[in-house]
């Protein structure tokens, strides 16, 4: 992937100044243009740099999402599926930026956690500092993990707040 050169071809999203057009994480490589044909020339280019190395694209993994309509894609006979939606390093990623879903999950995740915590927290044997410091260090850290992706509107402000409220409430045992 290094070597496709993507970095210098012109396809891409401005963000701060810069030409964006890839992000990889492992084996997970997301390309981003302005258009569907540079989209397009992208992928082919991955494509064809990856047959150089003897590697294959798999057209069944392989997904296209866009903001506006899209045509039909097809690459070796195959054609590539179109979603409205996809999962990249654990987030959901949606082509209208809703970040709700995201929030929801992450605050069930939250919840989770701290009911595995509750046989901890109704011990007498641990003190309440040490409680804070799990709450801390197990349960917001899940909630907020991709926090900085999000794009949070009020009602998402306000059941992040109501989480945190839950959390010392139900460790303080107040109804």
């Amino acid at each position: 992937m290094r070597n496709a050169g993507l970095e210098e071809t012109q396809a891409g999203i401005k963000i701060a100044g810069r030409n964006i057009n890839n992000f990889r994480y492992a084996d997970d490589t997301t390309l981003m243009a302005e258009s569907e044909e540079e989209l397009k020339s992208l992928l082919m280019k991955v494509k064809e740099e990856s047959e150089k190395v003897g590697l294959k694209l798999n057209i069944q993994k392989t997904k296209i999402m866009a903001s506006g309509p899209i045509t039909l894609w097809e690459i070796d006979g195959e054609t590539v599926e179109t979603v409205v939606d996809f999962i990249f390093l654990g987030s959901k990623i949606t082509a209208d930026g809703d970040c709700s879903h995201e929030i929801k999950r992450c605050l069930l995740l939250g919840r989770k956690v701290m009911t595995n915590l509750d046989s901890i927290f109704k011990s007498r044997d641990i003190t309440l500092p040490t409680k804070v410091r799990l709450v801390k260090a197990m349960v917001f850290p899940v909630v907020m993990c991709g926090c900085e992706c999000w794009t949070v509107k009020k009602a998402e402000h306000r059941r992040i707040d109501a989480f945190e409220l839950w959390c010392w409430r139900s460790l303080l045992r107040v109804p």
